[in-house]
């Protein structure tokens, strides 16, 4: 009788659980080229540390070494690859060192050449151990933890909206994937706690031959519209001579029947174009491409100055916009254009056939006035969660059911130690002190 309940726990669990947005795998391709770049790192750090004097007495037999330096380090081989509950596992082994120093002896007989060579080789090793240790421990858990913070998790995007990019479970690590999840969703920057519920489908990644896949579902694409939709970004007003000429006398013609029946002093004034989008856009994420349906309310008015504006029609647009992805850099971008345009009247049949003339103008000022708009917008990108310095290069983006995917192999900008430097922690233990690294470690 213990395993129903247990059963009903682990499905309402499984009800609740938030489903991601955004997941990345990085797989073994990529491990590679982040081995090269953090073992540059890390013989350069090795190349820092500071070696105590070696002092003392043995028998007869008293030594002075100092100034010790490290002048070369070669870490000949290694490896890197994924470990299932362990994430990353990296293994050194023939790694040589050369090293400079002072040295003073004093020995009170011959033939000890062999003793002092066997005595001063295990005491360097000895005094570089307990160096080494706390510059990789500190190098691990410290300088790159720094590195890890530059990837954004919650962050803004422009004015309006930001981006969680919270990840929503451990990372899951297999033999030659880490796979990650995030929540992937927009949010209006004057609601922080505002949060969209995931219905869409969940992404998923199998593809393995790129050194890292990211996927997308709906959702995310949606959250960012009903961000914007809720930021009042969604809306546009046109007025006086930046309605275009063409369109302004074609809409005085259309409505003569209604202006000519206004007083003098409103016949004339400026015309006034509204269109805003009475619901959020959704996306629709297909094999065959991407779209965004949008349906929006065009009000036309004469707007006096000084007086109450005159509302001469409100009519119904809905329109479909193709959407193109790329990726740049670390940027995810977005090119629309306008496929579908329809307009018509929620009042009336009759009406809807006198809008029929309307329908071309207003599309060609939707996408000469307002298209170059939007993509300028959304061209700018939003970042994808990746630390700074590496960015994605050679990216091939496939759609699917409800979601799509970018793979793309990974490219060091920056240098590792070049972009740990600029975000190295300013109250951290120095590495170079052999008190206190021993501390840390």
């Amino acid at each position: 009788m213990a395993l129903l309940p247990a059963l009903f726990l682990a499905l309402l669990a499984g009800a609740h659980a938030e489903l991601p947005g955004c997941k990345i795998r990085i797989t073994s391709a990529a491990l590679e080229l982040v081995k090269q770049e953090g073992l540059r790192f890390l013989e350069q750090e090795l190349e820092t540390i500071t070696i105590p004097d070696l002092i003392g007495k043995k028998g007869h037999f008293y030594y002075n070494i100092s100034d010790v330096k490290v002048t070369q380090l070669q870490l000949i081989s290694s490896e890197l690859h994924f470990q299932p509950d362990q994430e990353l596992l990296l293994h050194i082994s023939n790694a040589s060192l050369g090293l400079n120093f002072r040295r003073q002896l004093l020995y009170w007989f011959l033939g000890i050449y062999n003793f002092f060579s066997t005595f001063i080789t295990s005491g360097m090793r000895f005094l570089l151990n307990q160096q080494i240790c706390p510059v990789l421990h500190h190098a691990g858990t410290v300088l790159l933890s720094s590195l890890l913070d530059t990837v954004p998790v919650r962050s803004p995007v422009d004015d309006l909206v930001g981006i969680d990019y919270s990840l929503l479970k451990d990372p899951v690590v297999s033999n030659g994937n880490l796979d990650m999840e995030f929540r992937g969703t927009f949010f209006p920057l004057t609601e922080g706690s505002w949060s969209l519920i995931n219905r869409a489908v969940e992404p998923q990644l199998e593809e393995q031959e790129r050194m890292v896949y990211v996927a997308f579902s709906e959702f995310f694409f949606d959250s960012a519209m009903e961000s914007y939709f809720k930021a009042g970004a969604l809306q546009l007003t046109l007025m006086g001579d930046k309605v275009p000429s063409d369109l302004d006398m074609l809409l005085r013609a259309t409505y003569f029947g209604s202006i000519v029946l206004l007083s003098p002093t409103v016949i004339n004034s400026p015309l006034k174009l509204k269109l805003q989008a009475v619901s959020p856009p959704r996306c629709t994420i297909k094999p065959s491409g991407t779209t965004i349906s949008v349906t929006a309310s065009v009000t036309i008015a004469l707007a006096p100055p000084m007086l109450p504006e005159v509302e001469l029609s409100k009519m119904i647009m809905e329109g479909r916009l193709s959407a193109k992805m790329t990726l740049r850099g670390k940027a995810l971008r977005i090119k629309l254009d306008l496929r579908r345009f329809q307009i018509y009247s929620n009042q009336s049949a009759l009406e809807s056939l006198a809008l029929i003339p309307l329908q071309t103008p207003l599309k060609t000022l939707l996408q000469i006035g307002v298209m170059p708009m939007l993509n300028e917008r959304t061209w700018r990108g939003v970042q994808i969660p990746l630390p700074e310095g590496i960015n994605f290069v050679r990216e091939e983006v496939t759609n699917h059911a409800g979601f799509l995917t970018v793979g793309a192999d990974l490219h060091f900008a920056k240098g590792l130690r070049e972009v740990i430097e600029k975000n190295r922690p300013t109250n951290v233990v120095d590495s170079s002190d052999p008190l206190s690294s021993a501390a840390a470690a």
